[in-house]
């Protein structure tokens, strides 16, 4: 009988200080993520390593401790972390965020094939979860994958509309490949969601080059179109329109362009010559809607279609300038704080296609 009772009090006493540690352990991983958010990646990695020796194979401090690791360019002991945290804990929601860590500690290794492999494990084990395509992406991208890196980018965009970064690169991308218009649709996108950082104002750049539309004014009463050669070969060789045709959207951007150089647009600012152009940039997607498919075209096109039939073009289009040192931009934007927030309302709520 007493042998029994000290059984009991044995176990009973395990258990409290297996709790205890546990408890312990949680606290040094709050502390830990603490230092993290200073920049003190050391005294993260300090804390977590503490947790780890209350509680073995805490997932919290392993899982902070990577991405403490990764941060401080230890990738060769973040993949052991990362390793570990799998084998431990195989069934855990947040293993996601674990091949995201180890997949971007593979790559900063240069370790191209296998990071892939890894974001491919991820991706098995948690389709829906943007970032892991989105950084399988980035990975392609850095070996100038670029077809494959889109459609990664273009799958985080419909699993997260409002992820900024995707849309980002798919702008880039679609840029590097001279594709004028569904860069524009995604760069403008982007500023949807972001208006002011500094991507913001390079993206901003970049669109300035996408809306002069490759004219230029030869004379007094002369300019000249440069014709992009990817719309030539937009149509297939049966006559049937490929993915992503915007060879008359494109041709009627030029067009628009060349009427910056007209009298009567001769005192207009750079917004204003930008509402003009991007109004008849959507009359132009809409009109063409019905005849063609992809990607741009079912995921970007309803939304600007459906900005212009709610006449939210002008809004978007200060917003999307919001990085400019213009100071007709700020004055716009500081006097129509009501028409801003409406169209930000609106966009914050469209649905985006998933298929």
């Amino acid at each position: 009988m007493k042998k029994t009772i000290l059984i009991l009090m044995f176990a009973l006493m395990y258990n409290i200080s297996f709790g205890q540690n546990k408890v312990d352990a949680e606290k040094l991983v709050d502390e830990g993520i603490a230092y993290h958010d200073k920049g003190d990646y050391d005294g993260a990695i300090f804390r977590y390593d503490k947790a780890l020796i209350l509680d073995k194979d805490n997932f919290l401090a392993l899982t902070e401790k990577a991405f403490s690791l990764l941060s401080s360019n230890k990738n060769e002991e973040c993949i052991k972390c990362c390793e570990k945290a799998i084998e431990t804990h195989p069934e855990e929601e947040g293993l996601k965020m674990v091949y995201v860590t180890y997949g971007n500690a593979l790559d900063g290794l240069n370790k191209t094939d296998r990071s892939i492999e890894v974001y491919d494990e991820g991706i098995k084990q948690f389709p829906d979860f943007y970032l892991l395509h989105f950084n399988k992406g980035i990975t392609l991208g850095s070996v100038k994958k670029y077809d494959d890196a889109l459609l990664c980018f273009q799958m985080s965009a419909k699993l997260n509309p409002t992820h900024a970064s995707s849309h980002n690169a798919i702008a880039r991308i679609s840029k590097i490949n001279n594709r004028r218009i569904p860069a524009l649709l995604a760069y403008c996108r982007f500023f949807s969601l972001d208006s002011e950082s500094d991507r913001a104002k390079q993206n901003l750049e970049s669109v300035r080059s996408i809306m002069k539309a490759n004219v230029e004014k030869t004379g007094n009463k002369s300019v000249n179109i440069n014709i992009n050669s990817n719309m030539l070969s937009d149509a297939s060789a049966k006559g049937k329109q490929k993915e992503n045709n915007f060879s008359v959207t494109d041709m009627i951007l030029s067009m628009e362009t060349a009427m910056d150089f007209d009298e009567k647009n001769n005192n207009k600012t750079e917004v204003e010559q930008f509402i003009r152009k991007f109004n008849t940039v959507c009359s132009s997607l809409k009109e063409s809607k019905k005849d063609n498919h992809g990607f741009f075209w079912d995921y970007y096109v309803p939304y600007f279609i459906e900005m212009k039939d709610k006449k939210f073009v002008e809004a978007f289009s200060y917003v999307a300038f919001a990085s400019s040192t213009d100071p007709n931009v700020s004055k716009w934007l500081e006097s129509n704080k009501e028409e801003v927030e409406k169209f930000l309302e609106w966009s914050k709520s469209f649905k985006f296609t998933t298929n």
